[in-house]
């Protein structure tokens, strides 16, 4: 069931609403309920295994607090990995290590293996299992008791807002918040929604609508366009689509982080931002501490913090910072363009701590000021550039797919279409093309206004005046049914981190 479809336009607010009716006692067992119907939407199937690694988890849980031995506890942790990262290399990785396998032995003239799986990726596994085995870590570091109730525990893993592409939940932050469904609070009333919730909830629901059908699936159009006959494209093409994946990934993946963020919110819960104006970062450090922020986090967390960090030496801390990126493009897909996607990222990272103490000599050296918004804009329109030449590999098929791009990128200069109209060929016409600099300009305001104010577009219109809060929601709902990109002759695009 797809955010941007009729019906979830249908399924959310029965769910929302039999949700503020309903006895406390028994509201995490209608949101279960809810969120695995949700699932199943895709295919049925698909329960089976996310009640699998939710029975693991919880019983790893449940053992590893009553284990008296820090032996013992780290048995039960490792079998919990062991048991859902083979679950997940099963229905993920399995072909693609015995392509790789199979070319390896190609080379070396032994006959390849004749093996592979016809297994369906199921819809936002990578999500739900980190976020299961965040569980499993946090209880045996003692940063939370392990839940009792085996509901409440399933209601953590499949919260459908957030199940099939994140932001991937702390136990700490969400499992606590569900817990709290059932307590009244002091004050309050049988009804436990919350006008200012609500508001600002449909308000993020509203704007990621915005992002994903105004922005991400119409400039989509271009840019598969480009990337499917790339034999007849030049650098300005190529340019403005690598500059245009960079704009729809964030708004497809910032889009649906928003409606999740709202739908949760409206029912009074609040999930972890996980995207805060990324193209504003003035480095590649600080872009990831800006993009999908509930992995990054989750990478830092209980990947390189246990290898080390930065705590055992500069070689340590640049391998560590490189094994986790590495594993971050892997984690993204089963292939090797986006492992490379991953090593760009962590090659960018080193080199930036490398060459920091140069920059900042040669900064006072030609006495730069680094105060002003003109060095700070240049530092952002770099990190724009290193990102999206690194979004290339990421959104390409195949290595030889970013090959042939580059080479029409950086091979076949060609200005000229941009005075003879030939680039409203590829997908876009004039109006469709004047409808998307549009949405990017009203794109770039609000994150202009979110990077300046600290918070997101709900927050921020919450504080308006009520006749302001309203015009901005009636536009933007306007936006979306005018301009959004559906109908019968619509290929709808489904969120493009649903396959990961």
């Amino acid at each position: 069931m797809l955010f941007n479809s009729i019906d979830f336009l249908i399924f959310f607010p029965i769910v929302a609403i039999v949700y503020f009716l309903i006895p406390r006692k028994v509201k995490y067992i209608w949101l279960l309920f809810a969120s695995y119907y949700f699932y199943m939407c895709w295919n049925a199937k698909y329960a089976l295994l996310i009640a699998t690694s939710t029975i693991i988890t919880y019983l790893a849980g449940i053992f590893i607090e009553k284990a008296k031995k820090t032996s013992l506890k780290k048995w039960i942790v490792a079998l919990s990995f062991v048991s859902n990262l083979s679950i997940l290399f099963l229905f993920k990785y399995f072909n693609f290590m015995v392509d790789t396998l199979n070319k390896v032995l190609t080379r070396v003239h032994i006959n390849p293996l004749s093996v592979s799986l016809d297994l369906l990726l199921p819809v936002g596994i990578s999500f739900y299992t980190f976020q299961a085995l965040g569980y499993t870590i946090d209880v045996y570091r003692g940063n939370i008791k392990a839940e009792k109730n085996p509901l409440m525990y399933a209601l953590f893993v499949s919260f459908f807002p957030q199940l099939v592409a994140g932001p991937i939940e702390r136990s700490g932050n969400l499992l606590n918040q569900l817990q709290s469904i059932a307590v009244k609070k002091e004050g309050e009333g049988y009804f436990t929604c919350n006008i200012n919730n609500i508001s600002s909830g449909f308000t993020m629901m509203i704007w990621g609508l915005f992002m994903k059908m105004v922005i991400a699936d119409r400039i989509a159009i271009y840019v598969d366009s480009v990337y499917s006959s790339l034999y007849k494209m030049g650098t300005v093409e190529t340019v403005l689509a690598a500059i245009g994946f960079s704009i729809q990934i964030y708004c497809d993946f910032a889009g649906y982080s928003s409606i999740a963020i709202g739908a949760a919110r409206v029912m009074n819960f609040n999930l972890m931002e996980n995207f805060n104006t990324p193209y504003f970062a003035t480095s590649i450090s600080d872009f990831w501490k800006r993009w999908h922020i509930s992995l990054s986090t989750w990478f830092r967390d209980y990947l390189y913090i246990p290898l080390g960090g930065n705590r055992k030496g500069r070689f340590r801390q640049y391998l560590n910072l490189m094994i986790t990126f590495l594993v971050s493009g892997l984690w993204h897909g089963a292939s090797w363009h986006f492992v490379i996607w991953g090593g760009i990222h962590g090659f960018y990272q080193i080199i930036g701590h490398i060459t920091k103490p140069a920059r900042e000599k040669l900064c006072k050296l030609f006495k730069v000021n680094t105060e002003v918004f003109s060095f700070r804009f240049g530092q952002m329109l770099i990190t724009f550039c290193l990102t999206s030449f690194a979004w290339i590999f990421f959104k390409a098929g195949s290595i030889n797919q970013v090959k042939e791009f580059l080479s029409r990128m950086f091979g076949n200069f060609n200005p000229w279409v941009l005075f003879d109209d030939s680039l409203y060929l590829n997908g876009l016409d004039i109006k469709e093309s004047n409808i998307l600099i549009v949405a990017v300009l009203i794109l770039l305001i609000v994150d202009l206004v979110r990077y300046k104010k600290k918070e997101d577009i709900g927050a921020v219109l919450l504080k308006q005046n009520l006749w302001f809060r309203w015009a901005v929601l009636i536009l933007l709902i306007v936006a979306v049914i005018v301009f959004g990109e559906y109908g019968i002759n619509f290929d709808s695009q489904k969120f493009i981190y649903f396959d990961f």
